[in-house]
């Protein structure tokens, strides 16, 4: 017998959606696609054990349908875990629409991306993401009900970003009090990559408890916008990993913990809003690890966004949404303390947790 080494390449035409490195047991993948608009989307659905998959939908211009198909897999998977870890019941998804959003974005394509969302009869459940608005969830609100993150003068629980930064926030204190002996995050030294919303809002908490904060972004012109607003400083440079600091808080895209950078890092915690800032979760993981950064599990530390959505759907306030997002704190203290005694990673120890949640739902079925 003769075995047949399949390159990755060849694995991509004869298992474009299976086949992917990313697929993990998902429930369904939905394409959408409407030439009138110009609409090109993909749904993925993760899991639905513990209820609805709930996740945001994501607009950018992505170099391949490769990229795109590989974000909204492992975004919705991110999904999954991050309700079970923060103990909602939810499952996992999530949306990403192709194009640039500051200028394919219109209001026929939101509707229509609302009409597929709605097709699904509610295993699926939107929300906003990265190049989405409240706005824009209030217009998909007009065709189908299975949208959160609506606006608070339409009922809903507003704009997520604020509550995701405090979660972040949250999960930063504890990661320095287990790493430095105290959660007080006056005059450390702290790496913002990326400021957008939730990077903005971050910003703000640290600026207000004296923290150093150094912040980065492509755009020139936000980064000028925030140092004055908040009074800190713009990094010039061109490598912020090899960078003296104490806290590094990725919160834009993902991967950043990869090969190249965790040698370079001379950050003791890593908390930040970014999704699957991982590389390789497990490799990664353990490289940390053994250089002895604290890692603060991005699903866990970001669920406050998601926290502030399901608010919309069980009907409680902001008191009961702000008592849920402070517990991210107790949660990651407990994570970590986990992967001490287990000699595992953050990552695994917060997986655990999450997948036994899962599999306990799934028995009762």
């Amino acid at each position: 017998m003769t075995t047949e080494i399949v390159s990755s390449n060849e694995l991509k035409k004869i298992a474009p959606v299976f086949g992917q490195l990313s697929f993990n047991d998902h429930e369904q993948i939905v394409f959408c696609n409407d030439k009138d608009t110009g609409l090109r989307a993909i749904i993925g659905i993760h899991n639905t054990v513990l209820g609805p998959a709930l996740g945001g939908t994501r607009m950018w211009d992505y170099a391949t349908e490769w990229d795109a198909l590989n974000d909204v897999l492992r975004l919705s998977r991110g999904m999954t875990y991050k309700s079970a870890i923060t103990g909602l019941n939810l499952g996992g998804g999530k949306a990403v629409i192709f194009g640039d959003a500051k200028t394919k974005k219109t209001p026929e394509l939101m509707i229509r991306f609302g009409q597929f969302v709605h097709s699904l009869a509610g295993k699926y459940i939107t929300a906003e993401d990265v190049g989405m608005a409240t706005s824009d969830m209030d217009l998909v609100r007009t065709v189908t009900p299975y949208v959160t993150g609506i606006s608070e003068e339409k009922g809903g629980a507003g704009n997520p970003s604020p509550i995701t930064a405090y979660g972040v926030f949250m999960g930063m204190k504890a990661a320095a009090k287990y790493t430095f002996g105290s959660d007080m995050l006056e005059d450390k030294k702290i790496y913002v990559q990326g400021i957008g919303n939730v990077g903005e809002a971050l910003v703000e908490h640290l600026s207000n408890e004296g923290a150093e904060v150094v912040i980065t972004d492509i755009n020139r012109d936000r980064l000028e916008e925030i140092r004055d607003k908040y009074n800190v400083t713009i990094y010039e440079g061109n490598n912020i990993y090899s960078e003296q600091m104490d806290i590094y808080a990725p919160c834009a895209l993902g991967a950043t913990i990869n090969d190249d950078t965790i040698g370079q890092l001379t950050a003791k915690v890593i908390a930040g809003a970014a999704n699957n800032q991982l590389a390789d979760e497990n490799k990664h993981g353990f490289m940390l690890r053994e250089k002895g950064i604290t890692y603060a599990p991005d699903f866990l530390i970001n669920a406050g966004g998601i926290i502030n959505v399901y608010a919309e759907l069980e009907n409680y306030g902001k008191q009961e949404i702000i008592r849920k997002t402070e517990n991210i704190y107790n949660t990651t203290l407990e994570i970590l303390g986990k992967a001490d005694a287990q000699n595992i990673t953050a990552h695994q120890a917060a997986f655990e947790i999450a997948q036994a949640r899962i599999d306990a739902r799934k028995k009762e079925q």
